[in-house]
């Protein structure tokens, strides 16, 4: 009785895996920790602020071009002003365009870097089932209740920071 009590005092002290035929991980939280996530984060977060900020500029230039538009209205011939407001409005509507366009690039390229730490984590997941020699890795969402004991995210967080760093290796490397 005593033995096996150090045994398992042991193997918790060090760390050990243990053996479970089901483990649970948070992808989201993986992803969002892991250096990785959080330099994808970074990067988006300083488009979308170059983004807002040019969005902002552009919007103050077309402002004032209204405005300008709006005062020399009384000095123009109704259909000259038509013309003159028809070619402001369908220049505003092809830079919103373009500012979209700008806008779903910078989530694409969110959406493809986490598509690209999926791709890069499956080994390492797949190593640290083996290691605990685990069956499955369920989504811990998916699951109604189970012990925290078999959800590895923290221990394949810190794996995935080892092994991926912050991912621009696979940028690089494609």
């Amino acid at each position: 009785m005593f033995m096996s009590a150090a045994v398992s005092v042991s193997a918790q002290t060090f760390g050990a895996p243990r053996a479970t035929p089901i483990l649970t991980v948070d992808s989201d939280r993986m992803f969002a920790e892991s250096a990785f996530g959080v330099r994808v984060s970074r990067d988006v977060e300083a488009g979308q602020s170059v983004l807002l900020a040019e969005n902002r500029k552009i919007e103050a230039e077309l402002e004032a071009e209204e405005k300008r538009l709006t005062e020399l209205r009384a000095d123009m011939e109704p259909g000259e002003f038509r013309a003159v407001a028809d070619a402001f409005d369908e220049r505003v509507q092809g830079i919103r365009v373009q500012q979209d366009g700008k806008a779903r690039a910078i989530a694409e390229t969110r959406d493809d870097q986490r598509a690209l730490f999926f791709q890069a984590a499956q080994p390492v997941l797949t190593e640290l089932m083996r290691e605990m020699r685990a069956e499955i890795l369920i989504e811990r969402r998916t699951v109604l209740i189970s012990s925290n004991a078999i959800d590895i995210t923290d221990r394949a967080i810190e794996r995935l920071n080892a092994a991926l760093g912050d991912g621009r290796d696979l940028l690089e490397n494609p």
